[in-house]
């Protein structure tokens, strides 16, 4: 009973959207209002002999005018704050992240053909391009989501979208600390290396929080510095640096020119006078770039993906040598030379995201980079409601290499 109520929802729905679509004057382009204003008529016209309830009259309103100028029902899911995920594997199934559980959305596209119209509706509006020759495209929406799509013949079950939405609010390390994710000595260990301009990675698995912790971390960088930002697709909210510099990535064009790509903007950035650079992901060869500007006087940040601190410098030198033919010990040099500190964080089963450890990178010796493992996180128990309940253990004191925090007269 419920299916067939639904169903004829969706196909009332649809026949309004039709509706609405015939009656619209091409000649001008309509403001929302007027759009609403249209809307509320052929309603008002259109299901006159049919009682319906003003709730879903209203729904029905909002409905119609997402499909029209928005995402269509992936409207409402990028509305809801709560929802951190979307996930869309075809027409006929959205699964969603909502608090840390994944669970699949009772609704679904009325059409193939109206997936595709959304999907060309979000690269129009990143300025991408998607067709079958070029299947696959990452882009961000207008609050900063990132977006994934991959498109037929690749994806065999129809358009696949993928949606990580981020807060409207960047969170700070003090609200990471109420969260449980480090401790409150971590992270005053950190805001010190962040001023005092020690290279810094963070590492994990997808979802764990990367590039959230990247923007906690970029709030305690002195305001008087230079910052240049480079990224696939822009996702870093800095707001405390007047003196920030955006960059993003620009895919080939449908000839398969123009490129502009990390290792380019990288290079192009150090001619930008930079005090810091933060580069969101490194994921292939720009990773010898990045690492010789980091070589060569200037202070950085950056994330990676890696199942901890010794596999993330494991997978660095896998992609140096994705980019240039130099002996492995050299690779090693430059890596322990550029990198001072490691931060990994991970999910846990109840699907909390902690930081897992905090290593100093030190020398390599006798070709093996040394890692000086300054906090690491200890599980103590699981509390009645299911949450794990442990903590970073270890003494900011161990540090190693000081020599940055006495420039900056700093003490831990």
């Amino acid at each position: 009973m419920t299916e067939k109520r639904e169903a004829g929802t969706e196909k009332r729905r649809q026949e309004l959207c039709d509706y609405v679509m015939q009656a619209v004057d091409l000649s001008h382009d309509l403001t929302d209002e007027e759009l609403y204003d249209l809307i509320d008529e052929s309603i008002c016209t259109r299901i006159k002999d049919e009682y319906i309830s003003i709730g879903e009259k209203l729904r029905l309103r909002k409905d119609i005018f997402n499909s029209i100028r928005r995402l269509d029902i992936l409207q409402e899911l990028v509305e809801d704050t709560s929802i951190s995920e979307i996930m869309v594997n075809g027409e006929n199934q959205i699964f969603i992240e909502q608090n840390g559980r994944m669970e699949r959305w009772e609704r679904c596209f009325s059409s193939r053909q109206k997936l595709e119209e959304v999907v060309q509706q979000i690269v129009a509006g990143a300025n991408r391009i998607i067709n079958e020759s070029c299947p696959i495209v990452d882009a961000r929406l207008s609050d900063g989501s990132r977006v994934n799509i991959v498109l037929p013949p690749v994806a065999l079950e129809g358009p696949i979208i993928t949606i990580r939405k981020f807060p409207d609010e960047a969170l700070d390390m003090e609200r990471l600390v109420e969260l449980n994710s480090l401790t409150s000595e971590a992270a005053e260990f950190l805001k010190k290396l962040v001023i005092a301009g020690y290279n810094i990675f963070i590492s994990g698995g997808t979802g764990c929080g990367k590039t959230t912790f990247l923007n906690a971390l970029s709030n305690d960088i002195p305001k008087d510095e230079r910052i240049i930002t480079i990224e696939d697709s822009a996702e870093l909210q800095i707001r405390s640096i007047p003196n920030l510099v955006r960059l993003e990535v620009r895919n080939a064009n449908a000839e398969g020119k123009n490129e502009v790509s990390i290792r380019d903007l990288i290079k192009s950035s150090l001619r930008m006078r930079p005090d810091r650079i933060i580069v969101g992901e490194v994921r292939d060869a720009a990773a010898i770039d990045m690492l010789q500007a980091l070589n060569t006087g200037h202070n950085g940040m950056s994330t990676g993906h890696s199942n901890s601190p010794a596999d993330m410098l494991s997978r660095l030198e896998t992609m140096v040598l994705l980019g240039t033919d130099i002996p492995l010990v050299a690779v090693r040099k430059q890596i322990a030379s550029a990198i001072d500190i490691v931060i990994h964080l991970g999910r846990l089963r109840d699907k909390s995201r902690r930081v897992l450890e905090i290593a100093e990178v030190l020398d390599c010796v006798d070709g093996e980079i040394e890692l000086n493992r300054i906090f690491e996180f200890v599980e103590e128990g699981v509390s009645a409601e299911g949450k794990i309940v442990g903590n970073l253990k270890g003494k900011a004191e161990s540090l190693i290499r000081r020599q940055k925090l006495n420039h900056a007269g700093l003490i831990l």
